[in-house]
């Protein structure tokens, strides 16, 4: 359809035979959906915002085929507006399920640091928990609500990471296919360990950076997996103070983490011994989904062993520390050593007890880290 030619005025009447529906400057909306697969579509965005810029367009697919395919057709810089879409935060994931006035408690309780009421409390956490086995990809969230069947989310799940395995061999180069695999599977055996920073001798034995860079930035640029680096001090503007030698890599999707090591919802739901070493990564992990699709740049922070912040992020005009807990525990060694060395304004602990407000610390449930 866009062999012949990218002028909208010749490619509108032939979408118009194609779908059967008339297409009306101003009212019709095109949508172009994995547009990196017809380097020529995406060229033709340039000529729809100069030539016919009455014509409603969207165009939906992996940045990563787009940055990889650009032999002929160049990458429309200024004529679109770009949105990075994510997985379905756990705010999002109960709005699916029609929980309304439960967001609206969640938001209420954030804002005014009250204690959530104990069946409440509890009801969430147990949709907490249904979010890390169910995930945020829309496929697998509209297959639970449907069914509320763990086993037929997890083969949705299954399918998905099965085209991740494609893109990688579909996108990448033979000789880097491997080590973007090895990555990729190495990332829940590395959240597991008591250090989580990621560890290029876990890949292989004598595995070093230069052998791996490449692999690693194919999976951050693809969306796939996030990368969070550790901050050589606590200053504005962060990024000028990370340590680019020290990182955490997290998957995109807490669900996918899940199904990807094939741990079974009923671990999860009951909170298992079994993942006691793995509970931590895994709400690690789930925090950063949630901060990310809220539009944040996380870093982490650690202190000669002494003392490890999972996440700084920017909050208006404050640096704002996180600490994120699996369970219960009331302990904040951590922020204590940071808050002595950096005065914040006030420090956030995210674990599985109520909201609160104490010695400037702000306490939430983590089925509310979506109101950072």
């Amino acid at each position: 359809m866009f062999e012949d030619s990218i002028d909208p005025n010749a490619i509108v009447p032939k979408l118009s035979n194609f779908t059967k529906r008339t297409i009306t400057k101003g009212n019709t909306l095109l949508f172009l959906d994995e547009i990196q697969l017809c380097p020529q579509a995406l060229a033709s965005l340039k000529y729809f915002c100069e030539v016919a810029p009455e014509y409603h367009v969207i165009a939906a697919g992996s940045l990563l085929g787009v940055a990889v395919n650009r032999d002929e057709y160049s990458f429309p810089v200024g004529k679109v507006n770009m949105m990075t879409l994510y997985p379905m935060d756990i705010e999002e994931f109960l709005l699916a399920q029609g929980e309304e006035q439960q967001i609206a408690r969640i938001k209420e309780c954030f804002e005014e640091n009250a204690p959530m009421d104990r069946y409440y409390h509890k009801y969430l956490l147990d949709a907490y928990r249904q979010y890390l086995a169910v995930g945020g990809l829309p496929e697998c969230v509209a297959k639970y609500v449907e069914t509320k069947n763990f086993e037929l989310v997890r083969s949705t799940q299954s399918e998905i990471l099965a085209s991740y395995l494609n893109d990688m061999s579909k996108y990448n180069s033979k000789n880097e296919i491997k080590k973007t695999r090895l990555v990729y599977n190495s990332i829940t055996t590395q959240l597991s360990k008591k250090n989580t920073r990621f560890q290029y001798k876990l890949l292989k034995s004598g595995g070093r950076a230069a052998e791996f860079e490449n692999a690693i930035e194919w999976l951050a640029l693809s969306g796939i997996v996030s990368r969070t680096y550790n901050l050589d001090t606590v200053k504005k503007p962060l990024d000028n103070y990370k340590n680019i030698d020290s990182f955490k890599i997290y998957v995109s999707d807490i669900g996918l983490l899940c199904a990807q090591k094939n741990i079974i919802a009923e671990d999860i739901l009951f909170s298992s011994a079994d993942l006691n070493d793995f509970k931590g990564g895994m709400t690690e992990n789930y925090v950063l989904n949630q901060l990310t699709a809220g539009g944040h740049t996380c870093y982490s922070w650690q202190s000669d062993g002494i003392a490890e912040i999972d996440f700084v992020i920017q909050r208006g005009r404050e640096l704002v520390p996180i600490e994120v807990k699996s369970a219960g525990n009331n302990q904040a060694k951590s922020l204590a050593v940071y808050m002595q060395k950096f005065k914040p304004e006030y420090a956030i602990k995210a674990s599985s007890s109520n909201f609160g407000f104490e010695n400037r610390i702000k306490t939430i449930p983590l089925y509310a880290a979506f109101c950072i």
